[in-house]
């Protein structure tokens, strides 16, 4: 069996399996955010929170930096990264902006554009 060599699109970071490997502290601290205890923990001491998970330096640098695109870089994956959202007062909204290098206004206006936005319904 061969593996494909997966092409780069710029601007994006594959979710593989090494990535995954390297994420895995990060996501199972976001996946803790399920449950009110663990979130209650991150805000009470977000530097003992991380160190419990042994996230490395540069993961903990992205959740201290609120760095989104990091997080992803860093082997976050999305689908957790979302777990942290309200806790930091994110909604959906502001990841799709900070995604796109947009702010959150633009974003919105842009699936407003599309048809797809809150604005249509």
């Amino acid at each position: 069996m061969t593996i494909k060599k997966m092409r780069a699109i710029p601007g994006t970071t594959f979710f593989d399996g090494p990535m995954s490997t390297k994420g895995y502290p990060v996501n199972k601290m976001f996946y803790s955010f399920n449950s009110k205890e663990g979130r209650d923990a991150f805000v009470a001491d977000e530097e003992a929170y991380m160190e419990k998970f042994k996230l490395n330096e540069a993961q903990k640098q992205c959740v201290r930096d609120r760095d989104v695109l990091g997080l992803i870089r860093e082997g976050g994956s999305i689908y957790y990264l979302a777990k942290i959202g309200p806790i930091l007062g994110l909604n959906v909204q502001d990841f799709g902006g900070l995604q796109t290098g947009q702010t959150t206004e633009e974003f919105q206006a842009y699936l407003d554009s599309q048809g797809i936005g809150k604005n249509n319904g």
